[in-house]
């Protein structure tokens, strides 16, 4: 059974005297994702911020303890799902949208970019038989600077592109939800080098976050750890300013793609992409059963390199 350890945020911003978004965070030790509830605390109604289905692959075992985490906050905080939300098509965890939305309702949503990463991987995975025009199984697909409503608040919709084509950022009041484009200062940012990343897509993404209030919150979908220290996920627009080991004021977009480009040869694909791309390609959705009542993920052979 996989725990994931609960960290309750505190909203307390020193940039605004408006009402601040109530925060919950929460740390999946198997995949090193956090996975977010986001709320009004007038109205209580509330997004959740890429879910986790909890998954072994050796096994291809499937289970739900991280959505129940998330249940049992919803509930006990009297919150309202409205947003399911996506930062982007995940490639180390399976996402758990659709259990969610069997439970509580709400919208699944993800930026418009997940077209062309859909288009690609179904061709990757033979899924010509999908109709991903209607969205692929999302019910809303989010352009730039859209905006979504959250009781009296606002979701803004930020294209942040490069470690996916399809990447977005979700800033509500002082906090933005930055998905794997950046990472806490020691560690840098997400990787470039799986399926439709670009590293200078990423280091234009990047600046556009680092160009927000110096206090701006940010909020991160991942964090390995490192010695001396525990897992950690809220940083600022300032300590990532000064202190960030790839993208820091100074280092300019060349450097930044060399920097980038020379860790992603050392490292190894996540090693549940296959089955997490064509499972969140379809917002969560698994392949539909076959005559014998089981669902089967596709592995293709020699399709993936070393670093995608």
């Amino acid at each position: 059974m996989i725990g994931a350890r609960f960290r309750m945020t505190n909203p307390v911003s020193a940039v605004s005297t408006q009402v601040q978004p109530l925060i919950r965070a929460f740390y999946d030790p198997r995949s090193c994702t956090i996975s977010y509830i986001v709320a009004d605390p007038v109205s209580r109604e509330a997004a959740i911020i890429d879910p986790v289905l909890d998954y072994v692959p050796a096994s291809a075992s499937l289970f739900t303890d991280s959505v129940e985490r998330l249940l049992t906050c919803m509930r006990s905080e009297r919150l309202h799902l409205r947003w399911i939300l996506e930062t982007h098509v995940h490639a180390d965890h399976l996402s758990g949208a659709q259990a969610l939305k069997r439970e509580l309702g709400g919208q699944v949503a993800v930026g418009e970019g997940i077209r062309g990463v859909q288009l690609h991987l179904s061709r990757m995975f033979g899924l010509a038989e999908v109709d991903w025009s209607r969205g692929g199984g999302f019910d809303r697909l989010l352009a730039d600077r859209e905006t979504l409503p959250l009781g009296r608040m606002e979701i803004e919709v930020m294209s942040t592109p490069g470690h996916t084509p399809a990447c977005v950022s979700y800033r509500v009041e002082d906090a933005v939800f930055v998905g794997d484009t950046l990472m806490m200062p020691d560690l840098g940012t997400g990787r470039a080098d799986l399926p439709g990343g670009d590293a200078r897509a990423l280091y234009r993404s990047i600046r556009r976050l680092l160009a927000l209030s110096a206090q701006t919150r940010l909020f991160l979908c991942h964090d390995y750890g490192l010695p001396g220290r525990q897992p950690a996920w809220e940083t600022t627009v300032a300590a990532q300013r000064t202190a960030n080991t790839l993208a820091a004021e100074g280092i300019d977009e060349e450097a930044f793609i060399a920097l980038r480009q020379s860790r992603d040869a050392q490292l190894d694909v996540p090693n549940c992409i296959l089955p997490a791309l064509q499972v969140n390609i379809r917002a969560g959705h698994l392949p539909e059963p076959g005559d014998n009542g089981i669902s089967y993920l596709k592995i293709p052979i020699n399709r993936l390199s070393r670093g995608g």
